[in-house]
């Protein structure tokens, strides 16, 4: 089961994709906020392709995402899958990893996605990274760069 901060009933998350890292074997995982709708299980759940289920936060601005990690991991490879149908937006990702029981971070990518309703929808990211020894992952998310209000989201948190 996926532990995380927010308390409420939990559905039995299903087997990750081989190779990858099983994050509710392995983290918890806490949250700024989440939607009842759509809770952060749902970025960690097998549903990635267009149409699949999601996380949305519960309240807009800035969100965090931190998997924290029972014991260190080696991480070499972050898919992210993200998908709006809504709101033409610009959604800023910045992921960063920790060695030291999260005190300190170091930024491995930051990526920033364009959507509009009429055109572009659907992001799909693999991102090849060099991280050891990871006790803590942290995802910090700016739903719009342009300044409206919006709510994060992310469709799919995959690691191998």
């Amino acid at each position: 089961m996926l532990r995380k901060q927010i308390i409420k009933p939990q559905a039995e998350p299903p087997a990750p994709t081989p190779g990858e890292i099983d994050i509710a074997a392995v983290a918890t995982v806490l949250v700024t906020s989440e939607d009842p709708e759509h809770p952060i299980d749902h970025a960690f759940d097998d549903h990635r392709g267009p149409g699949g289920t999601r996380w949305v936060a519960g309240e807009p601005g800035e969100q965090t995402i931190i998997l924290a990690f029972d014991t260190p991991q080696v991480i070499r490879q972050v898919l992210l899958v993200v998908e709006e149908l809504e709101v033409t937006r610009t959604q800023e990702l910045q992921l960063a990893a920790s060695a030291d029981g999260g005190q300190t971070y170091r930024e491995l990518l930051r990526q920033e996605f364009n959507f509009s309703p009429q055109g572009s929808t659907f992001e799909q990211e693999e991102w090849a990274v060099q991280a050891e020894g990871v006790t803590h992952l942290r995802l910090v998310i700016r739903p719009d760069k342009g300044g409206s209000i919006g709510r994060a989201t992310i469709t799919s948190l995959a690691l191998r």
